[in-house]
């Protein structure tokens, strides 16, 4: 029987005490709870589609001659640009407009042609990118460039101009306003420029005319490339596919080729595709690798980069000359010249070098401070960690970019 007291006509709330105690049970149920769930382990697998390439499926570059019109007054200047005013004659007599009434290819024409004064022209080269499957009628955007001394191509029309292939043949036809992103000003001699002036980008500019045939399968069979050739990622990407798709499907041809069964069927193929692209594979770790950037001084270095025990001393010499003009006076009535001789003074100076040491199986941290505390530059750096290198010490490949 559950007994309730009144207190001035309202039900008596628990104490204080009774609460925490409720409280206290509800937490260690809580925590038994957590406890009987399974502890799954971090995954750090990734798809399969960032990993490898399809063997067939790829981009193809194109590339076209044209001219841009309507600029404003920034185009070529034609006496140095000799080609641009060719092509726009070329272009005219296409068009049934001939310069002069004079013949093509005759010697008044050529002298006609380098009277004309254009500014608002300006030749470019257009490139642009046809991706896999693409088919006639699909647009593709452009990149036009000036190829000769315009100064800017804010502005302009790009006029019809075919795109080929590396086989000759045309793929695409682009046209249209180029985009410029870059903005300038210039008056007296003085000239403000963000960015460039002289490319810019047409969205959709080109009409694929052309499809690029393309054969991902082969007798029932497709190959898949690995961006980075490793036979341990190559074995987990067999093993991966193996399990979801039956034993065999895939074979390992190398350390970067992986030949795979797939259905004759286009539509089955495609399915197939898109199961296998949306698989999850643990890449092997990276090999232990030291990036050189000699032109900017960048140094990059994965964590896998250990050192062995060493002695680093680093040290700098500078060399100072400095060359002062010193005029030698004739005596009087000597009959002599004055003669101006050059006096120079070298100095040397070598900073005390700092003994380092290294101890063995030191992580990535403990080499960026340990490299640190030396006070050296990244030029500097460079040669410690090919030094570092060259007596076995650094447990790292080397690559200069």
């Amino acid at each position: 029987m559950r007994t309730v007291f009144f207190r001035s006509g309202h039900l008596s709330r628990p104490s204080r005490f009774t609460r925490l105690v409720q409280l206290g049970r509800a937490v260690a149920l809580l925590a038994l709870a957590c406890a009987a769930l399974p502890v799954s382990t971090p995954a750090y697998a990734e798809r399969l589609k960032d990993l490898v390439q399809i063997q067939g499926v790829r981009d193809n570059p194109l590339i076209g001659y044209g001219l841009v019109v309507g600029l404003d007054g920034t185009g070529d200047q034609t006496t140095q640009t000799p080609f641009t005013t060719q092509t726009l004659a070329n272009m005219l007599a296409n068009l049934g407009i001939s310069i002069n009434n004079q013949a093509a290819g005759s010697s008044n024409q050529q002298s006609s042609l380098s009277n004309i004064q254009l500014k608002n022209v300006a030749a470019v080269m257009v490139t642009a990118v046809l991706p896999p499957f693409a088919r006639p009628g699909e647009a593709i955007d452009v990149t036009v460039s000036s190829l000769g001394n315009s100064k800017s191509l804010r502005g302009g029309t790009l006029l019809l101009t075919p795109l080929k292939g590396a086989d000759g043949q045309v793929y695409a036809l682009s046209q249209g306003n180029v985009a410029v992103g870059g903005a300038g000003a210039s008056a007296n001699g003085s000239k403000v420029q963000v960015n460039t002036l002289n490319a810019g980008r047409v969205a959709g500019g080109a009409i694929v005319e052309r499809a690029v045939p393309t054969s991902v399968s082969q007798a029932g069979t497709m190959q898949l490339d690995l961006n980075e050739m490793d036979y341990d990622t190559t074995q987990r990407v067999v093993a991966a596919v193996n399990n979801a798709f039956g034993g065999g499907t895939a074979t390992a041809l190398d350390g970067r080729t992986i030949q795979l069964h797939a259905p004759a069927d286009p539509e089955q193929q495609v399915a197939f595709m898109a199961q296998l692209q949306n698989l999850d594979v643990r890449p092997a770790q990276a090999a232990a690798k030291v990036i050189l950037n000699a032109r900017t001084g960048s140094i990059v270095m994965n964590q896998m980069v250990t050192l062995q025990s060493c002695a680093v001393a680093h040290g700098n010499l500078s060399v100072v000359i400095n060359t002062q003009p010193v005029v030698s006076q004739p005596g009087a009535f000597s009959n002599g010249q004055t003669v101006v001789a050059k006096q120079s003074q070298i100095q040397m100076k070598q900073d005390n070098g700092a003994l380092k040491m290294v101890t063995a199986g030191a992580n990535l941290a403990e080499v960026v401070k340990g490299l640190n505390a030396l006070g050296a530059t990244p030029a500097d750096l460079m040669s410690i960690l090919q030094a570092m290198k060259a007596a076995g010490a650094l447990r790292a490949d080397l690559e200069i970019i």
